[in-house]
């Protein structure tokens, strides 16, 4: 599930997915050192090829202050919508209280642009130098140090999604949230839209398998819709829900209530 997944805090979800939020305070609580784990991700994903969905991004957290005087490590996931800035949770950013906060809260956040194997060298490499946070929902806008010129940006959507619509998802999380570790591979799969609320998406696992479905560290994940001959679309951001994997609802923030917030956010 790719949900709250930052690394000390627990996730408005549940503690697994925020677990890149939360866990990383949990598992790796005082240090918060996190390993490069397998190259899975998004439970019953499948892998990315090096060269598709250029605009995913891997956000690394490293140094993130802990109640307790500690540092901790995390990562979420997100997407480059302005050679500036990327889409992600906004509960990727959050103080020792736990409080959504406008600035990186690591030593330094760097961003992971272009680059479906993270050993690898194809994309770029940016660091994270300003945070906004919506004021309606789970997500937040953070900005690059050095634009991206080369990777075509994921548009957003502008109309309300419907109950039964097909959308992708692509995230850096674990395969499941039992002691998870974030992914060195892109990987995806695909969901369909269950429910519409306000300001949130209830999504369920399609394919490759009934529950695929987001990790931890996958929080921020795009969901995305496809339309052949046409470039995708962001429709919300991955937020919060059951321990991966899991065919249950997965909660997300719709995109389409905030567009003309991030439109003023990002300048235009």
């Amino acid at each position: 599930m790719i949900s709250a997944k930052v690394g000390n805090l627990p996730s408005p979800r549940r503690a697994g997915r925020f677990a890149a939020a939360f866990l990383g305070a949990a598992v790796f609580l005082g240090l918060g050192v996190v390993q490069a784990g397998p190259a899975h991700a998004i439970a019953n994903g499948q892998p990315v090829p090096e060269g598709s969905y250029r605009f995913s991004v891997k956000l690394t957290m490293t140094g993130i202050p802990t109640a307790n005087g500690g540092r901790r490590n995390s990562a979420c996931s997100g997407a480059l919508i302005h050679p500036s800035w990327v889409i992600t949770a906004g509960h990727c950013f959050r103080d020792v209280n736990g409080v959504r906060v406008e600035r990186p809260v690591a030593d330094l956040t760097t961003a992971t642009v272009g680059r479906a194997d993270l050993s690898g060298t194809n994309g770029h490499v940016a660091t994270v130098v300003a945070v906004r946070q919506s004021p309606t929902n789970d997500i937040a806008l953070v900005r690059l140090d050095t634009p991206i010129t080369d990777i075509q940006p994921l548009r957003y959507v502008r109309t309300t999604p419907q109950v039964g619509q097909v959308l992708r998802i692509t995230g850096y999380g674990a395969d499941n949230s039992e002691n998870p570790q974030p992914s060195t591979i892109l990987r995806t799969g695909q969901v369909k839209v269950a429910s519409v609320a306000t300001s949130t998406l209830g999504v369920t696992g399609y394919a490759p398998a009934p529950d695929t479905s987001a990790c931890p560290y996958d929080s921020g994940a795009p969901y995305f819709a496809e339309s052949k001959g046409k470039r995708p679309v962001l429709v919300s951001v991955e937020s919060t829900g059951p321990n991966c994997p899991h065919a249950d609802v997965e909660t997300t923030s719709r995109v389409d209530t905030i567009v003309p917030w991030i439109k003023s956010a990002i300048g235009g």
